[in-house]
């Protein structure tokens, strides 16, 4: 297809994606909202917060490039379609779960739906508009998702203190209801034709159990003993899993039977292997602040849920602003430099969140570390995502950017599981304000230095000739000092962390 955005179908395609992938946007900001509300209600423990954020990071992560691949084959509408519908029943079964135990079952349930459809919402717009089109369309797609993640708090924290937590889940409903009415009524269908070599399930399957069992590991240690049967298996699996995983990509990378999820020949570019380690680091650092801060602000600081929902608002507001003027200036001067300062003040601003506290004061206290840390995240996040697609391949530019999106969320979900307990927020510290307030400052320390070493590593691996369009040539032996691959992302795509297109 070769759709305009000047053309109503144009218009209505993009709509159809922008709901779609605003769908995960909204619940993720908005269940972390809710989790005080739902400790409460369900008397639970820690671990059972972190086990509702992580389940569902869990197989979204997990299985986010075999949804890709299912795309390419069977069409990307069509999974786009059917993720959508599976993400608003998992997301019935959560607004109903009467306990801890089934709203995780339910979340992670929705992790799956979230795979299917996140891959194909870039992918649709990267096959229906005319390539001419194509950067104004996703450009418009990065900055209307970057609207919904803005709003997401501050509708999250109305609804949880207006009608409670459930009616957080149970909105995705009529939500997705209209995104599937509009797709298939306005959304082209698109394959990938030359695909015809097999799924790589059990690459899916490894790199899923990898992912849970050190998940599990890291989580219940902490209060279970390392020396626990249970955790001590999980945590083997874990491992023997994931050293599988690299095992069976590597081999069908050398085109032994279906597809690998993950061609291992991607990580020849040592830029590109550099700036997926940078992503690792600093995203779960992230995590663990968009983990706790909004329940430190309910807990500890008392603020009500809209309040603390709406904390992290000028961070969205500034990335809106500014992301887009980051990807230019990473074009011109290169991405080190940019990236680098821009870690730096983000770690700053994590520091700043060690003044939050009994009675924190928004303006004094919550705001100034709001702003340091959005500042530091443009600089950031923009010149990040376009180095990854730019020193990978360009045939491998729908892989190199799901590939990216993985290692942010798998990052965030190992953080979560294992920096929580490490400080001391095991069992009920949630309902404990000085137990909750001790572990939130030690945890924000550990997270701030995750980012400042993120911000060591770009200076001294990630070169400013990364986006060089001259760089086109990859010369995959030489490690850390060459780039290679496309020419960089257009600046409009910069709102969030490489996407998981296909």
């Amino acid at each position: 297809m070769n759709l305009r955005l000047s053309e109503a179908r144009g218009r209505w395609v993009l709509a159809a994606t922008v709901l779609g992938s605003s769908l995960a946007m909204l619940d993720a900001t908005i269940v972390n909202v809710a989790l005080p509300r739902i400790g409460r209600d369900f008397h639970a423990s820690v671990a059972g917060l972190q086990w509702t954020v992580n389940a569902y990071t869990l197989t979204l992560a997990g299985l986010i490039l075999l949804g890709g691949s299912l795309g390419d084959r069977y069409g990307r509408r069509k999974v786009f379609m059917i993720g959508v519908a599976w993400f608003a029943i998992a997301s019935a079964l959560c607004g109903l779960a009467p306990s801890i135990g089934v709203l995780v079952a339910a979340r992670a349930l929705q992790g799956v739906g979230g795979a299917l459809l996140a891959p194909g919402s870039l992918a649709i717009i990267q096959a229906s508009f005319a390539q001419d089109d194509r950067p104004r369309a996703v450009g418009a797609w990065s900055g209307l998702g970057g609207v919904a993640g803005a709003i997401g708090p501050f509708l999250g924290g109305w609804i949880i203190a207006a009608a409670g937590w459930r009616w957080a889940f149970l909105l995705n409903l009529p939500l997705a209801a209209v995104v599937i009415l509009v797709a298939s009524r306005h959304v082209p269908e698109s394959r990938d034709e030359s695909e015809h070599r097999g799924f790589d399930v059990l690459g899916a399957a490894l790199a899923a159990l990898a992912l849970a069992g050190v998940t599990y590991a890291l989580t219940e240690a902490p209060a279970k003993g390392t020396s626990t049967a249970a955790v001590a298996l999980t945590a083997v699996i874990g491992v023997a899993a994931g050293a599988a995983f690299v095992v069976v990509e590597r081999r069908r990378s050398d085109g032994h039977g279906p597809s690998a999820m993950l061609p291992v020949g991607i990580f020849r570019s040592g830029q590109f292997t550099a700036v997926n380690v940078v992503t690792f680091i600093v995203y779960g650092g992230m995590s663990v602040q968009f983990f706790l801060l909004v329940v430190e602000l309910q807990v500890v600081a008392g603020y009500s849920p809209i309040v603390a929902g709406t904390a992290l608002l000028p961070v969205t507001v500034l990335m809106l602003l500014l992301s887009s003027r980051a990807g230019a200036l990473a074009q011109r001067v290169g991405p080190r430099l940019p990236m680098t300062v821009g870690l730096v003040l983000a770690s700053a601003g994590m520091l700043l969140t060690l003044r939050v506290g009994p009675h924190a004061s928004y303006v004094m206290d919550v705001l100034p570390a709001g702003l340091v840390f959005g500042l530091g995240l443009s600089a950031t996040v923009a010149p990040l995502t376009a180095t990854v697609l730019a020193t990978a391949d360009v045939r491998h530019a729908g892989v190199a950017s799901g590939v990216n999106n993985a290692v942010a969320r798998a990052a965030g979900l190992l953080a979560v599981a294992g920096i929580p307990p490490a400080v001391g927020l095991v069992g009920n510290a949630f309902a404990n304000p000085r137990v909750f307030d001790d572990g939130f400052h030690t945890a924000m320390m550990i997270a701030a230095a995750l980012l400042a070493v993120g911000a060591v590593l770009t200076f001294f691996t990630v070169h400013d000739d990364a986006l060089s369009p001259e760089q086109a040539t990859a010369r995959p032996e030489c490690p850390f000092n060459c780039a290679v691959g496309a020419p960089p992302l257009e600046p409009g795509i910069t709102a969030e962390p490489a996407g998981g297109a296909r």
